[in-house]
């Protein structure tokens, strides 16, 4: 484990990104470009669970921590990528206090939660440091629930507080979807719902993370309290390198004619 949960908690603002082409490759190319945490996503990338394992296995020399965002809070779904070793769990859409508690329950060990134990797997390397892993794991393992629903504005004071939800994180496309104001990330009403969901992560002691794509917002999204910061992906790193490459190849040749 990377201590990632640790320094969360000792108030580092940390910074992330997405990874969501599936690929091994991408994901050791930018766990070794500095970034404190990557997020493998299951829910909208390519990759399956076979491509979580290549990619932990990727990120393991690396200084960057792993999370995984499944695809719902089924417990089955949580227990898979914490036996690959992923030291973090996102789960999208929690609605109320009830799925945030589902997704607590999968997240651990009883008699915190209810998840199934299992000795020969990565994440205690194959049995070899178990006792360790399963005294360590509540305290190592991240639980992110993401806000991005009418209805969980209704409840976050609850989901905040709820033990073994340590993030809440924002998804602004969702989110603001469901406000009737896709991508206005600075209309007022999704300011007033990312203002409520600090001052709710606050008040419990929990820390509020949100994703976005351009630099410029990273001091407003910072001076409103957001700690765990996440900011493009592996697939827009390439597209944008590859955009880049080809329009200055073009100018070149075009100044040759």
């Amino acid at each position: 484990m990377k201590n990632l949960k640790k320094r969360l908690q000792q108030g580092e603002t940390l910074h992330g990104c997405w990874l969501n082409t599936g690929s091994s490759l991408t994901a050791e190319i930018v766990g070794l470009a500095g970034f404190d945490w990557v997020l493998i996503d299951l829910e909208h990338g390519a990759g399956s669970e076979k491509d979580v394992l290549y990619q932990l296995q990727a990120l393991e020399h690396t200084a960057t921590a792993a999370i995984v965002r499944v695809e719902s809070s089924e417990s089955q779904r949580i227990h898979r990528v914490l036996d690959m070793g992923a030291e973090g769990v996102m789960c999208p859409k929690i609605l109320n206090p009830a799925g945030a508690q589902k997704l607590v329950q999968g997240l651990h060990y009883p008699p915190f939660g209810g998840r199934g134990v299992a000795k020969m797997v990565r994440a205690t390397g194959f049995g070899a440091h178990f006792q360790d892993y399963y005294e360590q794991s509540r305290a190592n393992i991240l639980g992110i629930a993401q806000i991005e629903t009418v209805e969980v504005l209704n409840h976050l004071d609850e989901v905040a507080a709820t033990d073994g939800v340590d993030v809440l994180f924002i998804g602004p496309a969702d989110l603001s979807m469901e406000l009737g104001i896709f991508g206005q990330f600075d209309h007022p009403r999704f300011l007033e719902a990312v203002r409520e969901t600090v001052n709710a992560a606050q008040k419990a002691g929990k820390a509020t993370g949100i994703l976005f794509f351009n630099t410029d917002e990273y001091n407003a999204y910072h001076a409103l309290g957001i700690r765990f910061i996440a900011c493009g992906s592996d697939a827009t790193f390439v597209a944008e390198g590859a955009r880049t490459m080809a329009k200055k190849l073009d100018h070149l040749r075009s100044s040759q004619n």
